[in-house]
């Protein structure tokens, strides 16, 4: 799989529109390329801004066709950006109906990954020109992306879950292996420090894999485990300073350690 595949199926699914098939090959491919980790980031933070700034009018009528039109084509040469930029100064497209947050502008400079950007972008547009109004769209944005995988998983037919009790609350694992997905539900969390965060681990057999941070909002949250989780996994969380672990090992004790072979 090339960048440009990666930055699509990206796009997808910082959108949480892939299928069971293509999600899972968006995880094996993020797993084995670490530097594509940049690619998501800046998508989730794209689709963020999104959610901020659709602003509550119809896009023109011609968008949906333009950005799939843009989708589809090649990579274009030098003689071809110039036709292109010679193309928008013809038909412009109308700024006042549809101006894009500061956000989303300021994301697209700091990257190369163009195609997965119009993906992004044209997955939006295609939604609201279907008949979604952009409030149904953006209601869709800010749906976490946890909280949908949390509601993939328990539609899945295989659907499993495990639940412990830990110091002062309860925790629960959600996992479904046709999905492909991990999700984290626990209630009476620890306050922390500015300068500490909870991180997620599958541990196997005597080996912890990190996979991701996240913030409890008051004492509960919902979090999705990035990875891979193999049959038997525990999945635990520890306390560590802001950013995770420096050298991808606990720091500390587990203060959650869910068995997911019981």
């Amino acid at each position: 799989m090339g960048a440009d595949e990666f930055a699509e199926l990206s796009a997808g699914h910082a959108l949480n529109a892939l299928s069971v098939d293509d999600e899972r090959a968006y995880q094996a491919a993020l797993a084995a390329h670490a530097e594509w980790d940049e690619i998501a980031r800046l998508d989730a933070a794209t689709v963020d801004a999104l959610a901020d700034g659709i602003p509550p009018i119809a896009p023109p009528l011609d968008l949906r066709s333009r950005l799939m039109r843009a989708i589809d084509a090649e990579a274009p040469s030098p003689e071809a950006d110039a036709a292109a930029s010679r193309d928008t100064e013809e038909e412009p497209l109308d700024t006042d109906a549809v101006a894009p947050p500061t956000e989303v502008v300021q994301a697209v400079q700091r990257r190369n990954w163009t195609r997965g950007l119009f993906a992004l972008v044209a997955s939006v547009a295609l939604l609201i020109g279907i008949g979604w109004g952009t409030g149904a769209v953006t209601n869709l944005l800010r749906t976490p992306a946890a909280v949908t995988a949390l509601e993939q998983i328990q539609s899945a037919p295989d659907a499993s879950s495990a639940q412990v009790s830990f110091q002062g609350g309860e925790a629960t694992a959600h996992w479904s292996t046709s999905v492909g997905k991990v999700v984290l539900v626990a209630d009476g969390l620890p306050e922390l420090p500015n300068d500490r965060t909870f991180e997620l681990w599958f541990v196997r057999g005597s080996q912890p894999i990190a996979a991701g941070t996240f913030e409890a909002s008051g004492s509960a949250a919902t979090a999705e485990l990035s990875g891979k989780m193999e049959p038997g996994d525990t999945i635990a969380v520890t306390i560590e300073q802001a950013g995770g672990s420096p050298d991808g090992n606990p720091t500390t004790k587990p203060i959650i350690a869910i068995p997911t072979n019981a």
